[in-house]
């Protein structure tokens, strides 16, 4: 998720994905065995910031699962405090019955 200003907050639930029904994702990683099933290619977007952005949102995808984009950029413009808007933004999410882990950070600037 892109647009956002300022604060980090993280909320991560109870459950823990798992790799081919075994391991949690991150102990797989170095797991022979399981290479067949883990894909190594990271995903990266370059993101021009410039005098007219005014919001980034950094989230997980136990956000982008429930709502885009456009939704969760919508919630945090609500909320002057980046702080306030990333809780909103994770309160949301779970209202939503989000399966997956969630973490959001949402930058403000200017």
């Amino acid at each position: 998720m892109i647009e956002s200003k300022g604060g980090f907050v993280t909320n991560r639930r109870g459950d823990v994905a798992r790799v081919n029904g075994i391991l949690a994702v991150s102990r797989s990683f170095g797991d022979k065995d399981l290479k067949a099933f883990m894909n190594r290619e990271p995903d990266i977007k370059d993101v021009e910031i410039d005098s007219h952005t005014e919001i980034f949102i950094l989230a997980s995808d136990g956000i982008s699962k429930v709502m885009s984009n456009q939704k969760a950029v919508d919630i945090a413009f609500k909320f002057k405090d980046p702080k306030k808007a990333a809780k909103q933004l994770i309160v949301e999410a779970l209202k939503r019955n989000s399966k997956d882990d969630i973490s959001c950070i949402v930058v403000r600037f200017g």
